[in-house]
């Protein structure tokens, strides 16, 4: 193995939960799951959803603040998961008229919808009033907009988006066009229009800081009271998203990320950054350290505001894998060792973060299990482009992988499945198959979505 690892990653085995070590120990269910597509498929368990949910919602409690959770449909299509969260007191994060239909087609109601997103178009402007859903709004233009849909028998409720201090995001408001929307709101001759009520403001930050996002909400308390006193209600603060998701244990990714070198990829492949997968406090344990911040929870308590978040990937850890078979195999040479160079039955494009210039780094799980030696293994896809690689990495398979074999790459329901789904070469796209606990067995359908 010492001698291997000058050009093998080391292991970065994912965590993984019952239903998924159910799945694999089953000797039939994922081969007949495998056999009946036909190709390529993504797997999605959504009662590890309501789980998530469940997280999320006892940090609330636990703070004592008052909390609304919002998925981010954007993260998984599933209308299972939409489903769960229906059936488990979250409501939906949507931009677009499609996500919003079929949010409601799901069981979400309308106004446990919230949407976002920048420019919305008139046409879900029209629906999200109709529908009582909160609107996020980006600009004073959309702002003016929305007003031709919005009565006092049909009130709008909006958000405005915050474009916090320093950055350079294209979304959100300055501090300039936040008083401009909020005298719009304001233009009826009376203080707070009846057509178009401002339940607060929202923002959204890049990456996973917990203090920045804490600091943020704080600032808009002091906002809410002083649009409070104009005469809005001003009741909420959504935080957006931006939840981290543990994949793999601290050991193996501080190894991965000291000692990664070009060496340990196919072609000598590097990358510039990788997504952080492995995070000490994440999703609900996440919200708790936001809350807990220099007093926020007791801030949003004293003066009655709403917290609101809007988790994607969160939401969805544990709930999903996809699933390749293999189809062929090659042996490649380098620096006096061998390694396997497998193609699989899919595309790259079922693993999202191959097209954003990174790499999916959880381990994939050879099935079925058996005895064999240790071997170096990338993964290239069923398509005639160079760059179409679901593994670059040498990733230690316990065994040679033989065709017919699965290859399952796990954790992968948050952005991996669906957000860069392509039928690229007329290949099909992988079907959702969703597994339901029946007590003494695992059995499956196919998605409703």
């Amino acid at each position: 193995m010492r001698a291997l690892l000058s050009i093998c990653a080391a292991p970065l085995p994912a965590h993984t939960d019952d239903w998924e070590r159910r799945l694999r120990a089953d000797p039939n269910l994922l081969g007949d799951i495998a056999f009946a597509i036909g190709g390529p498929f993504h797997v999605m368990y959504p009662a590890r959803v309501a789980l998530n949910i469940g997280g999320f919602r006892r940090a609330f409690e636990r703070a004592g603040v008052d909390g609304a959770i919002y998925y981010g449909k954007k993260a998984n299509k599933a209308a299972c998961v939409t489903r769960a969260c229906a059936e488990h007191g979250a409501g939906v994060d949507v931009s677009s008229t499609g996500e919003l239909q079929a949010a409601l087609s799901h069981g979400i109601r309308g106004d446990e919808l919230m949407v976002t997103g920048p420019a919305k178009t008139d046409d879900l402007l029209w629906l999200a009033v109709r529908h009582r859903a909160l609107i996020a709004l980006d600009s004073p233009g959309e702002l003016e907009r929305l007003a031709a849909f919005a009565t006092p028998g049909a009130a709008a409720r909006v958000l405005l988006r915050v474009l916090p201090d320093g950055s350079s995001s294209r979304f959100g408001m300055t501090a300039d066009e936040l008083d401009q929307a909020i005298s719009t709101i304001g233009a009826s001759g009376t203080v707070g229009n009846e057509a178009i009520r401002l339940q607060g403001f929202s923002f959204h930050l890049s990456g996973y800081d917990a203090i920045a996002r804490a600091e943020q909400a704080d600032e808009l308390v002091t906002r809410c009271l002083d649009a409070r006193t104009l005469g809005h209600p001003a009741t909420t603060i959504s935080i957006g998203g931006g939840f981290g998701v543990d994949y793999v244990a601290a050991t193996p990714w501080s190894e991965f990320t000291e000692y990664a070198n070009p060496q340990w990829f196919h072609a000598d492949k590097s990358f510039d950054s990788y997504y952080p997968y492995h995070f000490p406090a994440p999703g609900a344990a996440m919200l708790t350290a936001i809350l807990e911040h220099n007093g926020l929870a007791e801030r949003l308590r004293d003066n009655d505001i709403r917290l609101a978040i809007e988790p994607g990937r969160a939401l969805l850890d544990q709930a999903g894998s996809t699933v390749f078979r293999v189809q062929g195999s090659k042996t490649r040479h380098v620096d006096g060792h061998h390694y396997q160079l497998l193609t699989v039955d899919g595309t790259s494009l079922s693993l999202s973060e191959q097209w954003f210039d990174s790499e999916y780094l959880p381990d994939p799980i050879l099935w079925p299990p058996r005895p064999g030696e240790l071997t170096p293994t990338c993964v290239g896809a069923a398509s005639c482009l160079e760059s179409d690689m679901l593994s670059w990495r040498r990733i230690p398979l316990p065994r040679p992988a033989e065709i017919g074999d699965l290859l399952i790459y796990p954790n992968t329901a948050g952005y991996q499945m669906d957000s860069n789904e392509s039928a690229f070469h007329e290949l099909p796209i992988p079907p959702k198959v969703v597994l339901h606990d029946t007590g003494d067995r695992l059995r499956w359908t196919l998605d409703a979505g």
